[in-house]
């Protein structure tokens, strides 16, 4: 069946009707009748494919069990030890699996390798402060690869920072006066940011003063084109904003020049059902749309886009033998095998779930 998908779906024909398409097919119709026939039929098998596919990645399950790759180990003396982390919140891997990490209550950036028992501080670390070598309770964190640098969104200074990856003793202020909690970047290197007090979402091409609503900007509000603390947020390759509402209990998605959002997770009373959203923070959203989010009731569910209940794929009545179960999930990212990375704030951790295969 493979093979006949991919040999039909390779055919030239861009589904045109040409006067002579097939001159050495041994057809005695109509060759244009033919052409038609031909493409009707990729047009089936394409569609089995993806939803076999879909079914493939709807079915995807990850161990119950988390590991332990970052912090977790709580002590009553102290928690910034570079063994620790203090109520860590967003978080992001690069290539080769290093974890960096807002280590909030540290006021620090750390940077965790893999099969490492400590972390590096990579920005901050010097206490809580506005200086530049400063960090004052970071939210988030991403990699910018075209400027090797580290985007850092430092809350409560209220600023986004640039920290180089190289030469990292001090940062620069890139964006000021926002109110800033999560942040992504595109394909083309824009920056989005989300302010928590303006209720929007905002993207920001490096080095410029204004940025661009993209997202809410129309008061506090539940309407499609209004957002209530917003943090979280996640832009897919098609641009495509993702935006975790969080007073409105719902995941929100802006395509691109939107003037409003689609509800793609929980919304209006969800969060009183088990299977809808409670405050949303961390998430992501995988090649086939399917959203991941990290919620109030200490879980992380999927959501496939217009569906109206989401499942739980990891925490509590999600078994395994987590010695301390999920306490509050927060940032949430894939590695390039699909394992799930989850920022457990209440626990000082991050665990890793790794894809079960079986």
């Amino acid at each position: 069946m493979n093979n006949i998908i991919s040999l039909i779906a390779n055919l030239d024909y861009n589904n045109e009707i040409r006067s002579n398409p097939f001159v050495h097919i041994l057809y005695s119709g109509n060759q244009n009748d033919l052409c038609q026939m031909l493409i009707s039929v990729r047009q089936i098998l394409n569609i089995f494919a993806q939803q076999n596919l879909q079914l493939e990645i709807n079915n995807t399950k990850w161990n119950k069990d988390g590991i332990t790759v970052a912090g977790g180990n709580f002590s009553l003396d102290t928690d910034d030890e570079l063994n620790q982390l203090a109520h860590p919140l967003g978080l992001c891997l690069d290539d080769d699996q290093t974890i960096y990490i807002a280590d909030n209550g540290n006021h620090r950036i750390v940077a965790w390798k893999s099969n490492s028992n400590t972390g590096q501080i990579v920005a901050g670390g010097n206490q809580e402060g506005s200086e530049l070598n400063q960090l004052s309770w970071p939210t988030d964190v991403i990699i910018d690869k075209q400027n090797d640098s580290f985007i850092i969104s430092d809350q409560i200074n209220r600023r986004v920072m640039q920290w180089p990856r190289q030469n990292n003793t001090n940062g620069q202020i890139i964006i000021s006066d926002i109110d800033c909690y999560g942040l992504a970047m595109d394909n083309d290197g824009y920056l989005y940011v989300s302010d928590t007090e303006k209720n929007e979402v905002k993207r920001w091409k490096i080095g410029e003063e204004n940025g661009t609503v993209v997202a809410g900007g129309n008061g506090n509000g539940n309407d499609l084109n209004q957002l209530n603390n917003p943090t979280f947020i996640f832009v897919d390759r098609d641009n495509s904003l993702y935006v975790s509402d969080s007073g409105n209990h719902r995941v929100i998605k802006w395509t691109k020049d939107a003037k409003e959002g689609i509800v793609v997770a929980g919304g209006k009373h969800m969060r009183i059902s088990l299977k809808g959203l409670s405050n949303p923070r961390g998430v992501v959203v995988d090649q086939l749309g399917q959203i991941y989010v990290a919620t109030g009731r200490r879980h992380v569910m999927c959501w496939i886009e217009g569906e109206k209940e989401g499942t739980d794929v990891i925490g509590i009545n999600c078994g395994g033998n987590l010695s301390k179960p999920l306490g509050e999930p927060t940032g949430l990212a894939f590695d390039q095998k699909g394992n799930l990375y989850v920022a457990d704030s209440a626990f000082g951790r991050i665990l890793k779930f790794e894809i079960n295969n079986n």
